[in-house]
């Protein structure tokens, strides 16, 4: 079973963690990984463009005037399509652009994102990201340690470190529920608590 080397903040090297060699040594499926950044980004798509139904469109609750008697056509109301200022007939809506992918196939690309940064020599184990403070400087210094410029960061539920390195370009840290391909992919280094990565190899199982 291979392993990987779990460092502390200071880049110094504590222990050494096993990984299971069916996610960080499995073959790279590109095509898969293509399949699901697609998905991600579409999920994340919505249309702007939309127009209102007579339902929808202010006022026109009282009878222009009345039915008979004036010389001109009935109206019920001066928000129909054919007044100005009135609905739209059969105008766009926003659409849902969202579409399924399988469980599997999410899992393979997981996987497969994960043993390409293995191979690459981009992910970080670190034994602790605790942080006492909320402090930018903090999040600096861990990546300055590591010699990094772009990072994704993978934490338990972590506050501190989430506003920490929110205001950084180039970082982001997210929950290890939260953990994705797309993200994997935008940020050039993976660092991860040594928990979180467990937790990660556990999700495998299921």
């Amino acid at each position: 079973m291979p392993s990987i080397d779990v460092f502390d903040k200071e880049n110094k090297k504590v222990s050494s963690l096993e990984i299971k060699s069916e996610i960080f040594e499995s073959p790279v499926r590109e095509d898969i990984l293509h399949t699901v950044v697609n998905w991600q980004l579409t999920k994340r798509r919505s249309g702007t463009a939309s127009t209102k139904t007579r339902g929808e469109v202010r006022g026109g609750g009282s009878k222009p005037w009345r039915q008979k008697g004036t010389g001109r056509a009935r109206q019920g109301s001066n928000r129909s399509p054919l007044w100005r200022k009135g609905a739209i007939i059969f105008g766009p809506k926003p659409k849902e652009w969202a579409y399924k992918v399988p469980k599997k196939v999410r899992k393979n690309a997981l996987r497969s994102v994960l043993a390409l940064k293995f191979s690459e020599n981009k992910i970080f184990v670190v034994d602790s990201l605790e942080l006492n403070e909320i402090k930018t400087r903090n999040v600096q210094n861990l990546l300055k340690k590591f010699d990094l410029k772009s990072a994704l960061i993978v934490d338990k539920d972590n506050e501190n470190l989430y506003k920490s390195s929110r205001n950084i370009i180039k970082v982001k840290y997210i929950n290890e529920q939260g953990i994705n391909v797309y993200d994997i992919l935008k940020y050039d280094n993976l660092i991860i608590s040594s928990d979180s990565l467990n937790k990660v190899q556990e999700a495998f199982e299921n």
